[in-house]
């Protein structure tokens, strides 16, 4: 490129168009208008970009690691395959995007797979959107717990994730535990060892989904219960950069956060 030429910088090219046709439409005060107009439409653009890449770094960065997570105990189980076959069901992602997606859970499963590098890319993307790092983490720990049992290899690769999306201990944990327990001994990513985990019952597994423990009050309760619907909406996520094709995933957290919510409200008799 030669020394006396430039780039127009992209979000520059609506105020442009928009100042110049308000120049020829109405004059000084036209071009102010049309410059205006021009801005808006270069952050509506701008957050449309936005979202497709964060969207593209959500997938990525799930597969791969969905494809590390397996592998983190040193072989890949037919359950383990089954479940990644299952997600892309749930999903429907047919064609180049399947074939994308296989090779990513193959990448994650090579013993120089970089986890940090992947997670980090994702991590940028979703620098101010923790509900969608939370609903990340959420569809990996179902996946961890899809065999019946998490090993304490699994766990380390969980807490990892966890560590680097910056995901609260006690969140990390109300995660686990609304599966059916911690597993093996793990340290959370908000410090400290946990006790081993046990089979919970169904009671504190309904707490847990909603983040809280037994000792919490109704209206802590409805607080976050309210909070987690909110969170959770499938619409609300996919606009700050969740796959669509992950929708219906979103719904099926959001039926999960309700069935609990009715069972406490049941036990507890309030409405």
């Amino acid at each position: 490129m030669s020394g006396n030429s430039f780039n127009i910088p992209r979000h520059w090219w609506g105020k442009i168009i928009g100042g110049v046709l308000g120049l020829f439409k109405g004059g000084i005060s036209g071009a102010i208008i049309g410059a205006l107009l021009g801005h808006m439409i270069d952050r509506f653009l701008a957050g449309i970009i936005g979202v497709s890449s964060t969207q593209k770094a959500f997938f990525d960065a799930l597969f791969a690691t969905l494809g590390h997570l397996s592998k983190a105990d040193g072989s890949v189980t037919e359950t383990e395959i089954r479940m990644v076959e299952s997600l892309m069901q749930r999903m429907q992602i047919t064609g180049d995007d399947r074939k994308r997606a296989i090779r990513l859970f193959n990448e994650g499963k090579q013993s120089d797979f970089d986890l940090t590098k992947i997670l980090n890319s994702f991590a940028h993307q979703s620098m101010v959107r923790q509900d969608l790092r939370q609903m990340f983490l959420e569809i990996l720990v179902e996946a961890a717990f899809s065999s019946g049992k998490v090993t304490q290899a699994e766990h380390e690769v969980l807490f990892n994730v966890a560590r680097t999306l910056r995901i609260p201990g006690h969140v990390f944990s109300s995660m686990l535990n609304a599966r059916g327990g911690a597993g093996p001994r793990y340290s959370s990513p908000g410090g400290g060892q946990r006790s081993p985990g046990k089979q919970m019952g169904s009671m504190a597994q309904a707490y847990a989904q909603l983040g809280l423990e037994a000792s919490a009050t109704d209206v802590e309760i409805k607080k976050a219960y309210r909070k987690l619907v909110s969170q959770y909406h499938p619409d609300k996520l996919v606009s700050h950069g969740l796959p669509e094709e992950m929708m219906d995933i979103a719904k099926a957290r959001v039926r999960e956060i309700n069935i609990a919510y009715d069972q406490i409200k049941q036990a507890r008799g309030f409405k």
